[in-house]
Formats: structure tokens, C-alpha cells, sequence
């Protein structure tokens, strides 16, 4: 997979998971072609409902997931304690700091440094940069502590086919996206020793 499509996809789900559908959103998915990645499902469910219905299931659906029942959240998911570490106190907030990654919470919705949708967007600056060291430990640091488990164990409780595919097509990425910067490495180090 080329470096623009790993940036594209970093960067639509970092928007799928940052806030709830819009109108723009739904036309978006039905032109582009995305929904034929995420799968059949979501192309037939997309097919049969009229904008307006699929906006409002999307958005119970992205709330009920999301807001409510299970935050996309790291610091909330590997602590028991079901509250979100703020600042430098966030491993994450400073592997950002380490990396140059400035994160300007006062402009976002989001006020979690370790909120899914700003790790997503953190990979693909990285990616942009071609920091494959920092993205590479970046995933296996963080995002695959437990991205993969959350967004499968969330796909489970999705009531409509795209989110439900749209956590399993992430967590397959991440995974997929992890190996070939690991290949990579592999390959530089054989090719330079």
C-alpha cells in the first residue's frame, strides 16, 4: 500500500471517528468508493435508505457507540478507572510532545489527547513526514494496546452495517499498517548491514 493511500485512510478515520455524520459526509461515502472497502453491507444499506435516514441512524448509532457506551478513548480503555489522563501526564500527550506533534485541544471538540480520532490523525502526519520509526512505534506502543480490541469489540454492538464494518476495517488496518512498517524496517536494515 503507497505511503497517499495510508495518509487518505489515516485521515478518514480519524473524521469517521471524531464526530457524527453530516449530509456531506453520507454523499461523500455514497461517490468515492469507500464504501466498497468497508464492504457489501454498507453498500446495500446505503443503497436503500434515502440521506436523510441513513444521517439519522448513523448518528444514533455514532452516539450510542461512541459518546455514550464505549469512548474511543486509550487512557479510558486500558484503565480501569474509566477517566481520561489530561497533558504531559498522557503517555500519549507525550509521545506527541517527543515527536513535535503539536495538539491544540481548545480547537477541537475532542479534549482527550489519546481520543482515537487525533492518534488516527496523529499517524498520518507522521506518515506525511515519512517518520516510519516514530509510526511504527507509535502503533506498537499505542494504538495496538488496544484499537484493535476496542473497535471489535464496538463493531459487535453497532447497530448499522457501516459501523460495524468500519471498526473491523480499522482494526484490520492498523494491523496490516503495523506489518508492512515492520517489513520495511526489516528490509531497510538488510539493505544497509
Amino acid at each position: 500500500m503507497d505511503r497517499k493511500t495510508r495518509v487518505y485512510i489515516y485521515a478518514f478515520l480519524s473524521r469517521m471517528f471524531a464526530k457524527e455524520a453530516d449530509l456531506n459526509v453520507i454523499r461523500d461515502l455514497k461517490e468515492t468508493g469507500i464504501l466498497e472497502s468497508l464492504g457489501e453491507e454498507s453498500v446495500e444499506w446505503f443503497g436503500k435508505l434515502s440521506e436523510e435516514e441513513i444521517l439519522d441512524r448513523l448518528n444514533v448509532d455514532f452516539s450510542s457507540l461512541f459518546l455514550v457506551n464505549a469512548h474511543p478513548i486509550e487512557s479510558i480503555v486500558l484503565d480501569d478507572k474509566d477517566e481520561a489522563l489530561v497533558g504531559l501526564q498522557n503517555p500519549v500527550m507525550q509521545f506527541y510532545f517527543n515527536h513535535g506533534y503539536d495538539l491544540f485541544l481548545d480547537k477541537t471538540e475532542i479534549q482527550t489527547p489519546d481520543h482515537i480520532a487525533l492518534e488516527f490523525a496523529f499517524m498520518q502526519n507522521l506518515i506525511l513526514k515519512e517518520e516510519d520509526r516514530a509510526a511504527r512505534e507509535f502503533l506498537q506502543t499505542h494504538l495496538l494496546q488496544w484499537a484493535p480490541q476496542y473497535l471489535l469489540a464496538v463493531a459487535r454492538e453497532a447497530e448499522t452495517p457501516f459501523y460495524r464494518e468500519l471498526c473491523e476495517f480499522a482494526a484490520e488496518f492498523l494491523i496490516a499498517d503495523y506489518d508492512l512498517l515492520v517489513r520495511e524496517f526489516k528490509e531497510g536494515v538488510d539493505e544497509s548491514g
